[in-house]
């Protein structure tokens, strides 16, 4: 099968074509062939080498790719009778794991991750829904902010951040969003309450608008240290990117890990009814063939997007 990843990590110019075996569902697992594969930070990270310390004793090429669309073409034994051959369906995609990622024709995952696609949805909008929108869901449920209370959201105008306010919204949580001059729209209508400007003072301004500070925050823009003094004395900080504190005033900092919810099919299921009905919108910048990839990646590292890229692998 037709693969896209890499022999040895560096800059975007390291993706290359790869002719792989083709995959085998085992027990539990299905086999997707797979239509669109969103282009994530993440993958980025497993590009540069960063994932390396999740990989022991794993050997080249690595294949990038944590969500992906497409077509269920084999289920292993045992598989989930609530799939089927020929079904369409998004997956939360592993791509550290003995299958590797998603940036391929074919994927073998758990038939845990694998949900069905939204009704009425194209493959490449429906392959940007899970890994964002999990993020933001294990973020929030760390939280446990109760209905009523508000939240803030940093980088709301990113994949993991706009999810974040939209499923904030959902929740009944009154949202504090962040916002550039150019997003003002964007983030308002992902449903906002409250803007403020974006930049090294969020968390005065913030501050200014909630003067004890607001009891849960997600940051989506990786601020950590300089976003602590927004929150209120004993409120909760969901870090996206790993940072775990220390932080003062009872502050509790929650690392969020996607994978985490990668095989927590409820949650994976809300969260495709939710693009289903509204709830949650789904945001393509472009569609690129699955060749590009390095091009791809060099649009994501430029910045600036509003969406998320995908490669065309149909």
């Amino acid at each position: 099968m037709r693969a896209i990843g890499v022999h040895e990590f560096g800059g975007p110019e390291v993706l290359r074509p790869l002719e792989l075996p083709e995959p085998q569902a085992g027990p539990g697992e299905v086999r997707i062939r797979v239509h669109a594969a969103a282009v994530n930070p993440t993958d980025v990270l497993l590009r540069t080498g960063g994932h390396a310390v999740r990989m022991p004793g794993r050997r080249p090429p690595f294949v990038p790719g944590m969500d992906a669309a497409g077509v269920i073409d084999q289920l292993g034994p045992g598989a989930d009778e609530r799939l089927a051959v020929g079904q369409r369906v998004i997956a939360l995609v592993l791509f550290t794991g003995p299958h590797g990622g998603a940036y391929a024709e074919q994927v073998v995952v758990p038939a845990a991750s694998v949900v069905p696609a939204p009704q009425g949805v194209d493959f490449p909008a429906a392959s940007t829904l899970l890994m964002n929108a999990m993020t933001a869901r294990i973020a929030l449920d760390a939280l446990a902010l109760p209905d009523g209370a508000t939240v803030a959201v940093t980088g709301a105008a990113g994949a993991v951040g706009g999810y974040a306010v939209e499923l904030a919204k959902a929740d009944g949580l009154t949202v504090v969003a962040d916002a550039g001059p150019h997003d003002t729209d964007r983030v308002r209508g992902f449903g906002a309450d409250h803007l403020v400007e974006r930049g090294p003072r969020v968390a005065a301004r913030i501050r200014a608008l909630v003067p004890d500070g607001v009891p849960g925050l997600v940051d989506g823009s990786a601020q950590t240290t300089e976003i602590l003094p927004a929150l209120a004395d004993g409120g909760t900080l969901a870090e996206l990117r790993g940072w775990s504190g220390p932080a003062e005033r009872g502050i509790r900092v929650c690392p969020v890990m996607v994978t985490d919810g990668i095989t927590d099919t409820a949650r994976l299921d809300a969260l495709r009814r939710q693009a289903e009905d509204g709830t949650l919108g789904l945001h393509v910048a472009e569609v690129l063939p699955a060749d590009e990839a390095a091009k791809a990646h060099r649009l994501l590292e430029a910045g600036g997007l509003r969406g998320r890229l995908v490669l065309d692998f149909s």
